[in-house]
């Protein structure tokens, strides 16, 4: 994972020494705003109008932050309004590339660029900053419009109804304030929290981050004992931003990230959970377990030097689940 600093390319790891072994994540740049009408957004930000064909998503079937992108371009019905470009598993030192030469990866639609960096030195000849997907592109401005997961899912929840007449609402109103809530422990502990388990350099923030994750898990285990989803029986972004890290724990973050207090298939109701949203319509779809493998084990050779990639383990993603009705 390396960065640009006035538009060159540096392969350049995260600096966690200065922060006493944690890995400290850095905020999104981009932050503009699709809405409807074209009005600024949610970030107050300059506004871009929904329109058909006009947008271009650059994601990764490995990053979980990329793949709730995806889930919503599924939900919402967008597959033929949202264009897509999928990197290569492998961030080496060039960091994301469009090598096509693993299933799935498609090299880049629009512009055959070689990087992922060079989307951003396009829109921005003299970027600083991390190189991370998803991207959301404007191929009509020729610029990048996102580069925030949690803001294109908003974006994708809403701004493209009235063009695909799906108004399924996974932020509703009513909701917001406890969504929110959730979005941020399960952000901190959780989404990152493996981050910062697996990237710690000492025993300390490694151990401080693990427990806090375990602690976190149980909580929602218990929650899920008496309800179908994080809030009661509704289905909410909450429990998709959290579902992209439990589908890749088992096979990644248990044993390269050193997550592995226990497995999520040791939960009977969080595996029983994410089960339940792995077979919701097309959502399998949007899940590559050999391209997450790939990534993970393949690309941080800090962690696993002899890039060596699991044979296992056996998900069975698609066995039955009885996470029909709260209180079940």
């Amino acid at each position: 994972m390396g960065l640009l600093v006035n538009g060159e390319w540096h392969d350049q790891w995260y600096d966690t020494k200065s922060a006493n072994g944690e890995f400290i994540r850095e905020d999104a740049q981009y932050r503009h705003w699709i809405t409807a009408d074209g009005r600024a957004g949610e970030t107050g930000d300059a506004g871009f109008i929904a329109e058909a064909n006009r947008y271009h998503l650059y994601v990764s079937l490995a990053c979980p932050w990329a793949h709730r992108t995806l889930i919503f371009r599924e939900l919402k019905q967008l597959q033929d309004m949202v264009s897509i470009s999928v990197v290569h598993p492998d961030m080496l030192d060039k960091g994301w590339t469009f090598e096509t030469n693993f299933y799935g990866s498609t090299g880049d639609d629009l512009y055959q660029s070689q990087y992922a960096y060079e989307i951003y030195t396009r829109d921005n000849n003299h970027y600083s900053g991390r190189v991370t997907v998803p991207i959301l592109w404007d191929k009509k401005q020729q610029r990048i419009v996102n580069n925030e997961s949690s803001d294109i899912i908003r974006m994708f929840n809403s701004a493209f109804n009235h063009l695909t007449n799906n108004h399924d609402d996974y932020y509703p109103k009513a909701l917001q304030n406890e969504i929110d809530e959730i979005n941020n422990t399960v952000y901190h502990a959780i989404n990152n929290g493996v981050y910062r388990a697996g990237f710690a350099t000492t025993p300390k923030a490694y151990e401080q981050a693990v427990r806090k994750l375990f602690s976190a898990l149980d909580d929602i285990n218990h929650t899920l004992a008496i309800q179908r989803y994080l809030i009661g029986n509704t289905l909410t972004e909450a429990d998709w931003r959290l579902f992209t890290t439990l589908v890749r724990f088992d096979a990644v973050y248990v044993g390269h990230f050193k997550c592995n207090i226990k497995r999520i298939a040791d939960y009977q109701y969080l595996s029983e959970y994410l089960r339940d949203l792995y077979q919701h319509e097309n959502i399998k779809n949007t899940v590559n377990i050999e391209q997450i493998k790939r990534h993970y084990y393949y690309s941080h050779d800090m962690i696993n030097p002899t890039r060596i990639i699991p044979v296992g383990p056996l998900l069975d993603l698609d066995k039955p689940h009885s996470r029909v009705t709260a209180n079940n």
